[in-house]
């Protein structure tokens, strides 16, 4: 197959004055992997003058995001870390005892403290705690694994609710990786190829793609596509943009997903909606999932999710008889104890509705064949996620079963090779079942209210460990209070990378990052991880990946992209932004398998709406709802005392969760945190736009800016997450304002899913006192502090 650059223009190239660079960017820093076209203008001092939109690039045609468009601001901010520094762990949580240091050194510090813990305590006490964006975020494992040698890679987030729910969910009942809506991304000339089908429905469940374009899904392709036709179904608490222009809108009650994913089943079924040919010949446990849903009627759901019935009816029909239909399902989904089920529901109603693998329905991630045995003796079998299994395997089983959790969540630790957030947290309090001594954070700001619950017991957990080395662009609260080494990494423009969506496992289309510019002495996670490693004495590691360029051939080898071809990576950042071409019906020609068997990658070779994989892990083999842990209806006595229910993490244009806040024109954008209130609340409190409040139940207090709308439900409050102040005092106790609008020490660790997965951040109880004092940023001393024009 060849692949052709997207335009013929080449990825560098001269415009009055400037040399311009064509790059393709996961995380600039701040979003998920879209892979936006980026223009860079670069003057004759190397200096990055402006940002444009690259209209040539086949996806986003030159469409950006303010936080793109402000890109100068994050990479010239005077806040930003631009060396290695050190300092004596005494001296945590004192900003004025950094001092700068070299590379040298740094990796020095690291190797002698990493040895002496092996020896003294065994490679198991080091973790990696990883965050979400930039490379870091999908290469803690091999930092963990490879690099560092410990088993104990670990996202901190309560259950790891954030996309794992819906992954595990769709390997164990099809095999494959995350099933994206087919907009078009994957096929040249997108919309206007003939082997491509408009879909005619698209539902948005818990998910808001125009802030977000989350995980491969670039939100304004959605309008492309309801210019062209599409209707568009809304599941989702709040009133957003697409909502007020959907067909059909679900405000349900949040928590209820499940519920609502199984009365849509009962409708399709009964109503015999559903692909019968698709069912017969590439479906096991129909019958049983009838059974299971049977009781589940739209006026039963309606009751739970406190929606109409005949909405939910008419939303699912719509849906069944569609001639191709998706549905994007976002993080809602998964920050719910009851997420994995509610997942199952969903992948459910793709599959009976014959919408998998289909133009303009659901795309799944082509399988790589299987190779036994890889040269250099590690395996290099794929499943059909393409995640790269190497590191893991190489530890060894003994190692590997010390993972945290690996006792308790076997499918959680085996299925994303990370130790369990909430085990992990008693393990760093408690010691047990051993004790952890020293760990790496990469590029995750923890105690801030981003991912991980009860913030201010990771902030006490974290300083009982011996040494912490933490890589960021900024200082961030959690590296002032608990780290011992900073090391500085670079922005997009800074570096060459690889970007592919959905991690590889549902490839849409892939781009080049092409480096334009040098700051400091920074350096990416790729280069610190071969410098590391080398410093390191980890040989087979650094035999594969000599030098930054060598990993990024490995990756693109490993990830299958350019169809596993021999271009090296100097060939093909020539092409910047590349589309693969799609095969669609794969699960007919053996592409779901690496071995080439027709059907899916199952125990009975089809999608199991009723999962042998869950069933041998003792867990319930079919969809179920489950009320969430705190509600009016599962503690209504707590209730009482704490009558909202609060929903948290919605998406912002001007934040990528606890990111730029120190970045002044997106500060001006959203100077405060947030809490929305609906205006017969507001009015029943007494509270009146604003105005400061204080939220507040069992677990923790928070307090916000109030947003009086009727964006939100009676009943219901939405907080903004993510949010510190870089402009505030960075000293213990105060740590830049970050336990002063934290909504995360609301939420409780520990109400997990069966499997290990999911937490309620978007569906707790809280109580809202409202506040006679204000809080609001000095906007004119923060510009001082903040801005600053390069050059």
């Amino acid at each position: 197959m060849e692949f052709k650059n997207d335009l013929g223009k080449p990825w560098k190239y001269e415009e009055d004055g400037f040399t311009v660079i064509r790059t393709s960017v996961w995380s600039p820093p701040g979003c998920h992997p879209v892979g936006c076209g980026l223009k860079l203008y670069v003057n004759q001092a190397g200096i990055l003058e402006k940002i444009e939109g690259d209209e040539n690039d086949p996806i986003t045609k030159g469409r950006l995001c303010v936080r793109c468009l402000d890109l100068k601001e994050v990479i010239y901010n005077p806040s930003r870390i631009l060396y290695p520094m050190k300092r004596h762990p005494q001296d945590r949580g004192k900003a004025d005892k950094w001092e700068r240091t070299t590379w040298e050194e740094a990796y020095a510090m690291i190797k002698q403290k990493r040895d002496f813990v092996i020896k003294n305590y065994g490679v198991e006490a080091i973790a990696a705690y990883s965050g979400t964006g930039r490379n870091g975020g999908i290469m803690v494992q091999e930092f963990a694994h490879e690099v560092l040698g410990t088993p104990n890679a670990c996202y901190t987030q309560s259950g790891y609710a954030c996309y794992t729910p819906r992954a595990a969910a769709t390997a164990a009942i099809t095999g494959c990786y995350y099933p994206e809506i087919d907009y078009g991304g994957g096929v040249e000339g997108t919309y206007d190829n003939p082997d491509y089908k408009i879909p005619e429905v698209i539902v948005l469940w818990g998910k808001e793609p125009l802030p977000s374009n989350g995980d491969g899904l670039f939100g304004h392709a959605l309008i492309d596509l309801m210019k062209r036709g599409t209707q568009i179904i809304s599941v989702d608490p709040r009133v957003n943009w697409l909502a007020t222009r959907s067909a059909v809108h679900l405000r349900l009650r949040p928590g209820t997903d499940a519920a609502m994913g199984m009365a849509w089943l009962n409708v399709i079924i009964n109503e015999e909606l559903y692909d019968r040919d698709f069912v017969e010949n590439w479906c096991y446990g129909f019958d049983e999932l009838k059974e299971r849903v049977a009781d589940m009627t739209p006026e039963k759901a309606a009751e739970i999710c406190q929606v109409d019935g005949e909405i939910i009816r008419k939303a699912a029909r719509m849906y069944a008889v569609a001639a191709q239909a998706g549905i994007a399902w976002g993080l809602a989904i998964d920050q719910n104890q009851n997420g994995t089920q509610a997942a199952q529901c969903i992948l459910s109603l793709i599959a009976i509705t014959g919408n998998l693998d289909k133009p303009g329905g659901q795309l799944v991630g082509e399988a790589k064949p299987a190779v036994p045995e890889a040269e250099d003796g590690m395996t290099s079998t794929y499943a059909a996620t393409g995640h790269q299994l190497d590191g893991w395997v190489a530890l060894g089983e003994e190692l590997r079963n010390k993972t945290i959790g690996m006792q308790e969540y076997p499918l959680y630790v085996n299925s994303i090779r990370n130790a369990h957030a909430d085990l992990m947290l008693d393990c760093l309090m408690t010691d047990k079942p051993y004790r952890i001594v020293m760990a790496m954070i990469q590029s995750t700001n923890i105690i801030a209210p981003t991912n991980s619950a009860e913030s201010k017991k990771w902030h006490q957990a974290l300083k009982r460990l011996d040494f912490i080395f933490a890589t960021d662009v900024f200082m961030t609260p959690t590296i002032q209070a608990c780290a011992d080494l900073f090391l500085p990494l670079k922005c997009a423009p800074e570096h060459d990378s690889i970007n592919y969506t959905h991690y590889s496992g549902s490839q849409i289309h892939f781009g080049i990052t092409n480096k334009a510019i040098e700051v400091g002495q920074c350096k990416s996670d790729v280069e610190i991880a071969v410098e590391l490693g080398k410093y390191l004495g980890r040989e087979q590691y650094v035999t594969r990946h000599t030098d930054e360029k060598a990993w990024l051939n490995n990756r693109r080898a490993q990830r299958n992209l350019m169809g596993g071809g021999k271009e090296d990576f100097d060939t093909i950042r020539e092409k910047v932004h590349i589309q693969q071409g799609r095969k669609y019906y794969k699960y007919k020609t053996g592409h779901l398998r690496p071995d080439r068997q027709t059907g899916f990658l199952t125990t009975t070779g089809r999608v199991e709406l009723y999962s042998y994989m869950f069933e041998g892990v003792g867990s319930d083999p079919l969809p179920y709802y489950q009320e969430p842990p705190f509600s009016p209806y599962s503690t209504p006595e707590l209730a009482k005392e704490y009558p909202f229910i609060l929903t948290t993490g919605a998406r912002t244009y001007a934040y990528f969760h606890s990111e730029h806040r120190q970045v002044p024109l997106l500060r001006e954008l959203n100077p405060n945190p947030l809490l929305e209130v609906n205006p017969e609340d507001a009015a029943a409190l007494g509270l009146l736009e604003g105005q400061w409040v204080e939220i507040s139940n069992q677990f923790g207090e928070a307090k916000f800016k109030a947003k009086v709308t009727p964006t939100v439900r009676q009943g219901t409050v939405m907080a903004q997450h993510g949010w510190w102040f870089p402009e505030q005092e960075a000293d213990e106790p105060n740590l830049s304002g970050v336990w002063h609008s934290n909504v995360n020490t609301l939420i409780p660790n520990h109400y997990n899913g069966s499997l290990g997965f999911g937490a309620p951040y978007k569906c707790m109880i809280c109580k809202i006192t409202p506040l006679k004092e204000s809080y609001d940023v000095d906007m004119n001393r923060f510009q001082e502090k903040f801005r600053k024009v390069a050059g």
